[in-house]
């Protein structure tokens, strides 16, 4: 059984239909309650939301996995953001007086609405499922909206219009998470990510960090500071890199980084869900590595 980040109808939910049946997918209220679901064994994996290509990473989700009973990502999904306006079937663009959805999705799409519904009223509450389920009824007051096309099927609305957003490259990207395994072999497109504690907070500290990965030609995709809670000041660093943990050089990157961190949480080396495959440059691939390390086992046995 699976678990996301509810309600039913969601985007959270769109994304779980690209990857599997949700005839036994339980919805949750947060990512906490999805997470912790994955923890005490209830679900066996659930798909939550951790970064948006417009407003970074998504908080609740870094700072869950960060904390608690270790937890590992699975596998990734990307779905781009676009919403539809969709209302009770026969109900025109021209008929449209009152919008309703989340405040997230009508931030998303305010300048399109601002364009096309300049006269329209529009409302921010629920959540855009909820505001599907609203619109729905046919004694509702709000004549549309703003949804995921789920939700738009799921409450039997039309679409008026459909792949609305003011900015058609934005993309969620979506993580399945369960209990630790051991990480499956490499794709060649994978990408891995980890939280690293630093010892203190001095000079050099974060620059110590990134030497890990730059002196290993590792790129990163996306690095964050998140506070520990544990006093003011202090911060982790959450992290996604091209490779797997089981190439060379991101094995050597993750024990450096054990060396000089107060701790490091390793959250998965998993197949892209874009599958691209990253750039190594000379000195760094598999073969490099493997040459390297019979040329210094020849330094200690030269008559071998």
């Amino acid at each position: 059984m699976l678990g996301y980040l509810g309600p039913a109808g969601t985007f959270t939910h769109q994304a779980l239909l690209t990857f599997a049946d949700d005839s036994n997918a339980v919805g949750y209220p947060t990512v906490l309650h999805a997470l912790d679901a994955v923890r005490s064994g209830e679900v066996e994996a659930a798909l939550v939301p951790i970064e948006n290509s417009v407003e970074g990473g998504v908080t609740a989700t870094l700072d869950t996995l960060a904390a608690g009973h270790p937890l590992i990502i699975r596998r990734e999904a990307l779905l781009p953001v676009r919403f539809n306006l969709a209302g009770r079937p026969g109900t025109t663009l021209a008929d449209v007086k009152r919008v309703l959805s989340h405040p997230h999705a009508i931030a998303q799409v305010r300048e399109w609405l601002a364009a096309n519904l300049p006269a329209a009223a529009i409302t921010e509450g629920g959540s855009t499922a909820a505001a599907a389920k609203e619109v729905s009824d046919p004694t509702s007051k709000y004549d549309a909206a703003v949804c995921a096309a789920v939700a738009q099927d799921m409450y039997g609305l039309a679409p008026i219009v459909a792949g609305i957003a003011d900015n058609p490259s934005a993309v969620t990207r979506f993580v399945l998470i369960s209990k630790p395994t051991a990480p499956p072999p490499p794709t060649g497109t994978d990408k891995t990510t980890l939280v690293a504690y630093m010892r203190a907070d001095r000079p050099g500290a974060l620059l110590e960090i990134l030497e890990q990965f730059s002196g290993r030609g590792i790129n990163l995709c996306r690095i964050e500071s998140r506070p520990t809670k544990t006093g003011l000041g202090n911060y982790c660093f959450s992290i996604d890199l091209e490779g797997h943990i089981r190439e060379p050089r991101v094995a050597e990157a993750m024990q450096g980084l054990h060396r000089i961190c107060q701790d490091v949480i390793f959250l998965g080396s998993y197949a892209r869900a874009d599958k691209v495959a990253p750039t190594v440059g000379t000195g760094f691939t598999e073969a490099d590595f493997s040459a390297a390390k019979q040329w210094y086992q020849g330094l200690m046995n030269p008559d071998d």
